[in-house]
Formats: C-alpha cells, structure tokens, sequence
C-alpha cells in the first residue's frame, strides 16, 4: 500500500509538468489557432535562464522560478511578433505557421545547445528546497508539492481569467474569430501578446520545475514535455485548462503505474495509445466542445 501511494504522488507530479506545458500549449491554439512546435523550446529556455540566474547571480528559488517563466513568455512574444505576426497579416493558414514554427524551433534549440555547451546541468544541490515532508505514512519532496501547488495555482488563474473577466472573453472572441473581434472593438494584437506571453510562460515554469525535479536541464529538455503535452492537451480537450489539467495528472500517474507494475518498455507506447484513441474515437478530448478550432 505504501509504495501504491507514493508512486500515485509520483505520478501526480510528473503528470502535473505535462499538464503544466500542454495549458500553454493548447491555449496558443485554441486562442491564435498555431500549432506550435518550437513551444518546447521555451521549457527549455526557461530552465538555462533559471539555471544561470542561479549560478551567475546566486538568487534564491523563487526569484530563478520568476525569471525562467519571464524569459519563457517573452521568447514566446519574440517567436509569434517576428514569426507569426507576419503570416497571420496575411492570412497564411495553419500549415505556414507550423512550418514557421519548425524553423524557430531548430533555431532556438540550436542556440539552447550552444548555451548549455551540449551538456546536462544540474541546479545547485542548497539552491532550491529538497527535502522530504511526511504526509501520513509517506514522505513527499518539496519540489514535488511545489509542481503540484503550481498546476492548481495556474489552472484556477487561466480558468478564472478566460471564463471570468473582459480580457478572458476578448481572448475567446478572437479565438473564434479574430476579423470579427476586431470589428467589435478587441484590440486583437493586444490579446494576442498576451496569449503568446501566458504561453511561455507557463511552459517556461514547467520548464525550470521539471529542470529542478529531474535535476537535468538540458537544451532538449522540453521535447519530452511537447510530447506528453500534446497529449494532454488532445485527451483534456484544447479549449479547457481543467481538462488539460486532469489529463496530464491522468497520463502521469497511468505512466508511473505502468513502469511499476508491469514495464518501463510500455510506459510511453501506453501514453500514445491512449493519444491515438482519443484523435480517433473524441479527438475533442474529454472537456473540450464540439468545435475548438479558430473560424
């Protein structure tokens, strides 16, 4: 029973970084209609970016958590205004942008290699709070609590701002369509960089936790979080950040489990399976409605 539960917790949190960087992910298309590969380079960023403020600057915890998802939703605003902004002024469609988006994603996974010399780094051992708390019969670290703290913090947040307040539905009108939102008064640009800039950011926060969880940051780092973002933006639905939500947690603990219990060879084949039902039998996931794309 105990090792159940901690492994439970263990995947709670690992699910809590997917969950993290497909809210990103999904809001960018669902509100901008681009599906982004160079998404996961601002995980990626956003750890290098942490990780130097740390080691250069020695600033606590919190402060290299600040500065890693600033870094992130600014190169996310950089990437949409210098790539993407041109190509939406001239209705280039979907596949332009995700080809535009390939070729930053080479590039800034390019420039993350050079930055980190090719190498794994880890953040300093007293850098940031490692040690175990007991909760009952188990003990779960404190980065694992802060993973799974900061998926609910910023689930309520995005939630509340979309459903709950005037710029929220700004970003819904332009969503559905954009000409149409502008002619009834959106400043559209103005969503849009705040879109772009919620995007990195989120990612670059699950980008420097799980830099700090798995005590690896490397310029690949969030190709492996696009990966399982993606699928658990596809199973959450791509219009609701509570489904999102669930579906990382979800696709986390269904990974730990099946590493536990019957292979680590099965773990990510059972994570695609799950994303290749979906596509094919609700590809619009479990809380996302009937039509998510962009009119």
């Amino acid at each position: 029973m105990y090792l159940f539960v901690e492994q439970l917790v263990n995947g709670w949190a690992i699910g809590s970084l997917y969950a993290l960087f497909g809210i990103g992910f999904g809001l960018v298309f669902s509100t901008l209609g681009i599906l982004n590969a160079a998404h996961g380079t601002y995980a990626s960023w956003a750890a290098i970016i942490g990780y130097y403020a740390v080691v250069w600057y020695g600033v606590p915890f919190p402060v290299a958590i600040v500065c890693g998802v600033f870094g992130g939703g600014i190169i996310a605003i950089l990437v949409d205004q210098l790539g993407f902004q041109p190509l939406r002024s001239r209705r280039v469609g979907l596949l332009g942008a995700f080809i535009t988006s390939i070729g930053f994603w080479i590039i800034l996974d390019s420039l993350a290699g050079f930055a980190t010399g090719q190498q794994s780094l880890a953040f300093p051992a007293r850098s940031y709070p490692n040690a175990l708390v007991e909760i009952g019969l188990i003990k779960v670290s404190q980065i694992q609590l802060t993973i799974i703290a900061s998926l609910i913090v910023v689930t309520v947040g995005i939630h509340l701002l979309i459903q709950r307040s005037r710029i929220g539905a700004a970003m819904r009108a332009v969503g559905w369509n954009d000409l149409a939102a502008g002619l009834s008064g959106v400043n559209s640009r103005i969503v849009i960089l705040l879109t772009a800039f919620l995007a990195g950011a989120t990612s670059g926060l699950a980008g420097v936790l799980g830099g700090i969880a798995t005590n690896n940051v490397h310029f690949s780092l969030g190709e492996g979080l696009m990966l399982k973002g993606f699928a658990a933006v596809v199973v959450g639905g791509f219009n609701d950040v509570r489904g999102t939500a669930i579906a990382g947690i979800m696709l986390g603990i269904i990974e730990v489990f099946v590493a536990q219990y019957i292979s680590t060879a099965f773990r990510d084949g059972v994570t695609y399976t799950l994303l290749l039902g979906f596509l094919i039998l609700r590809p619009r996931g479990l809380f996302g409605s009937a039509s998510f794309v962009r009119a």
